[in-house]
């Protein structure tokens, strides 16, 4: 199992010495996330303050932006990483899409295959020089000179990760993706019983192959040196369970454990404006069936039992306030977990 960590974003000049006590603890990777904060330009730092470990969005908001643009960026961090970067995208809700990004909206699951389709035909164009000749519904790319075309550096494609939550993104990320970013509000049965069938009927429309595509999160971790510390953690989570709960689009979840009314009563707690009292409505078990919950000397039991066989890749924070410090022996420990992925298909 690989184990991935956050990285500061508020301040850039705090990168450098994160990224690298990360690489030196033993993460896999870090992450960046599209909240307050641009999700690359950190990422860009922590490149050329390490060497090993694997940067990536967790994710990047992919409408707002053209797919050349993204594909430049992509490009550069690529090169300044020497191959570590992965690009995790994301679709985001209508209201935000047109009201926070003042992007026109339509429907996701199509105009995302695009996107990722479009990225890789620009990339290709860039690193072999076949013509660019990219026209769908949504995007068009024809028009590539040499003075806009960077030299390449000999590095991989770069993977492609798509967020999902609903059954037709599920089917998108294994049809199209390189890799599946599950939210942190899922249970261990939902992925089992509902992302996993539709990932593989995606992966089987494309021949994709199990072990080189990865399926990252599904889940939260609640942990610390001491009770204390997982007691602080597991209120962070709590909130975050009612939070989304709130939302009808992740109701599908609370419904297959039977908590349907729960969610609903969220919605209606959030209209009247009671955001101070939501998390109350989360009891322990179900915070439980969102998160592995323990210390340190507990962790490894617990992620075994909440994500072993189901997920591929963990993230020890989701949030870059909240950066648990895990023992390079624990990281160890998480590492020797069991998991289908191998290793990215990139070759060009």
């Amino acid at each position: 199992m690989r184990i991935l960590t956050t990285l500061p974003q508020n301040d850039l000049n705090d990168v450098p010495a994160a990224a690298a006590a990360a690489e030196s603890a033993g993460f896999d990777g870090v992450i960046t996330m599209e909240n307050r904060h641009d999700p690359f330009l950190a990422l860009a730092v922590a490149a050329t303050a390490s060497n090993r470990i694997e940067l990536g969005t967790a994710v990047a908001i992919a409408f707002p932006r053209s797919p050349m643009m993204v594909a430049n960026t992509c490009w550069d961090l690529q090169t300044a990483s020497r191959g570590r970067f992965v690009l995790g995208i994301g679709p985001q809700i209508r209201p935000h899409i047109e009201k926070r990004f003042s992007t026109p909206w339509s429907a996701p699951v199509p105009r995302l295959r695009e996107y990722v389709r479009a990225l890789r035909a620009i990339w290709r164009s860039w690193e072999t020089g076949e013509r660019l000749r990219f026209e769908g519904e949504h995007y068009t790319f024809t028009l590539m000179t040499p003075n806009f075309t960077p030299a390449s550096t000999g590095q991989p494609m770069v993977p492609v990760t798509i967020a999902a939550v609903g059954p037709h993104s599920l089917r998108l990320a294994g049809e199209v993706a390189d890799g599946v970013r599950l939210h942190g509000f899922c249970t261990r049965r939902y992925l089992e019983e509902v992302c996993m069938p539709r990932i593989e009927e995606g992966m089987a429309r494309s021949g994709r192959r199990r072990e080189s595509f990865e399926v990252t999160g599904g889940g939260f971790v609640a942990t610390g040196a001491t009770d204390e510390e997982v007691a602080k953690a597991v209120e962070w989570v709590r909130y975050r369970v009612a939070f989304y709960g709130s939302t009808p689009g992740y109701w599908p979840v609370l419904d297959l454990h039977g908590l349907g009314d729960l969610g609903r009563k969220l919605n209606r707690m959030t209209k009247e404006g009671a955001w101070d009292r939501i998390a109350a409505e989360i009891d322990d078990d179900t915070v439980r069936l969102f998160a592995a919950v323990g210390r340190h000397d507990e962790l490894a039991a617990a992620v075994a039992e909440r994500f072993g066989g189901a997920a591929d890749t963990v993230y020890s924070s989701l949030s870059m306030d909240m950066r648990p410090n895990l023992p390079p022996d624990l990281i160890q420990d998480l590492r020797r977990l069991p998991a289908a992925f191998e290793g990215y298909a990139t070759s060009w």
